[in-house]
């Protein structure tokens, strides 16, 4: 698959009466179909005037239809895909921040994002679905914009996307055509893909793990992918019973949820048989992995991914070759490494700031180079992740660089104490991170999850990670909660959960 170059290469591999896209209940669009789709929808776009170099909003809700505009917007021009749940205020803000073009939103629905768009002038195309068609089928309308429609070509940026901005304003990250095919070559390689899988789309698509792992990885195998409308822990078995699928693609937070529901669908699970199922997006804790693996009865593949390296960097390979639980594994589309403060390579072993390059990695932050001056050097992209190699080339990440805890001088690495709370057995999930301290500057806090049923007494939990790990490492805060606080794509940011929890003043 190393050919492919941009996102139309991506989708010229399937067969034309193969299924390409589905939807639970729907018909499924064939290859065929989509490619043709995709040109009709090409061409009505340049005939608004919009082309390569436009940046074009997508605000839908997650499904089919989601994934055939972003397949067949980035074959005209950027995409933008936008969280349907931001508020009035965060539209505003990424919508002048891209520079807009154009606002693509579900004909017949208002919001805030349709508000914002009439403020700031952006023209607005409506998403008509075909109720009649297959999945993912539909039609735009919207007034012509104006100018003349440039075709792009594989340097043209394909996705824009920003980071989390929890430490600072969120950065624009474009993804041009060859980054996400390369990644999208990548991770079908990883996961041994044939025409035959079927992928069952459980991630939001306005995300990279979602777009490029389930949806493009698929279709560059010429396999297929099933999409649901956003992830229900109440119907993703059902969903699993219709779509039949060979493996699904999941943050952990999501894995644990289906887990917690495993038992009461157990006629589900005999009768479905997955090759794997892939976890990305944030650490895996090996607890779970060892319950999904035994749950499913099918190996669990736990991926690294970030969306500067539009998504997947590292993975553990499929068997027969080793799994690491607590490991991102190995080098999975470009290569890593491990520097040292100076920006010198690390040896196996040793402890230090994970990096990368190759083609699926963003060449920089458009229009800032103060960021691409802080993330760059000698040609390698600074993750932001601690991270250490063996000399089998596994690499295990320790935390983010800035959510190590510094008490004092002694450095505690918040997965470290994570795991061994989730060994607890009346703990279902936990948290670590730093609190504000008068005198060290920080201490350990951790939030937990308590068990159905479970009554939780902190003082023994905090002598359960005593008896494990150093007393520095031990939290002297620990709130109990009914779930800790996560983003839009499922993972917990440990920055700021001191002040959502009032441990902080």
């Amino acid at each position: 698959m190393s050919d492919l170059d941009d996102v139309q290469a991506v989708i010229s591999r399937g067969a034309d009466d193969a299924p390409a896209i589905g939807a639970p209940g729907r018909r499924a669009m064939s290859h065929g179909e989509l490619r043709r789709h995709v040109d009709g929808v090409v061409a009505h776009l340049s005939a608004l005037g919009i082309g390569a170099g436009d940046n074009v909003a997508i605000v839908l809700p997650n499904g089919p239809e989601m994934a055939s505009a972003f397949l067949s917007i980035a074959c005209a021009a950027a995409t933008a895909p936008l969280n349907p749940a931001y508020r009035e205020a965060e539209f505003d803000f990424y919508l002048g921040d891209l520079n807009a073009r154009a606002l693509v939103v579900l004909a017949g629905e208002g919001g805030p994002a349709r508000d914002v768009a009439g403020r700031r002038g952006v023209p607005v195309i409506e998403l008509i679905p075909d109720e009649t068609g297959p999945a993912g089928a539909f039609r735009l309308e919207g007034e012509t914009i104006g100018g003349t429609a440039r075709r792009r070509g594989a340097d043209e940026i394909a996705l824009l996307l920003h980071t989390s901005g929890t430490t600072s304003r969120p950065k624009m990250v474009p993804l041009r055509h060859r980054n996400i095919a390369a990644s999208a070559s990548h991770i079908a390689a990883t996961l041994g893909l044939e025409p035959g899988d079927r992928c069952l789309s459980i991630m939001p698509l306005f995300h990279v793990h979602g777009l490029v792992a389930a949806v493009l990885a698929s279709l560059a195998a010429g396999a297929s992918v099933w999409c649901c409308p956003g992830f229900n822990t109440l119907r993703v078995h059902a969903w699993m019973a219709e779509v039949r699928p060979t493996w699904y693609t999941a943050a952990p937070a999501m894995h644990q949820a289906i887990l917690v529901r495993a038992e009461r669908n157990r006629d589900v699970l005999e009768a479905l048989d997955l090759r794997l199922i892939r976890s990305s997006s944030s650490a895996l804790p090996p607890q779970v992995m060892e319950a999904l693996e035994e749950t499913f009865g099918c190996p669990v593949i736990e991926s690294y991914g970030m969306t500067e390296a539009a998504h997947q960097m590292t993975s553990n390979p499929l068997p027969p070759r080793t799994r690491l639980p607590g490991s991102v594994g190995m080098a999975a589309g470009p290569e890593i490494g491990v520097m040292d403060e100076t920006g010198a390579n690390l040896r196996p072993g040793q402890v230090g700031e994970v990096v990368i390059r190759g083609p699926n990695v963003t060449s920089g932050y458009l229009e800032n180079p103060e960021a691409d001056a802080a993330a760059f050097h000698d040609g390698w992209f600074r993750t932001g992740d601690q991270g250490v190699l063996d000399a089998e080339g596994y690499l295990t990440i320790t935390g983010r660089l800035k959510e190590i805890i510094n008490r004092g001088g002694e450095k505690v690495s918040p997965r470290e104490v994570d795991e061994v709370l989730l060994d607890h057995p009346d703990i279902d999930d936990a948290a670590t991170f730093a609190m504000p301290h008068d005198k060290l500057g920080e201490e350990v806090a951790a939030a937990i999850v308590a068990r159905d049923g479970a009554e939780i007494d902190v003082g023994e939990v905090r002598a359960f990670v005593r008896e494990r790990l150093a007393d520095f490492k031990v939290p002297r805060q620990v709130v109990v909660v009914a779930e800790i606080p996560k983003g839009a794509t499922g993972k917990f940011q440990r920055i700021g959960l001191a002040e959502k929890l009032g441990l902080a003043p």
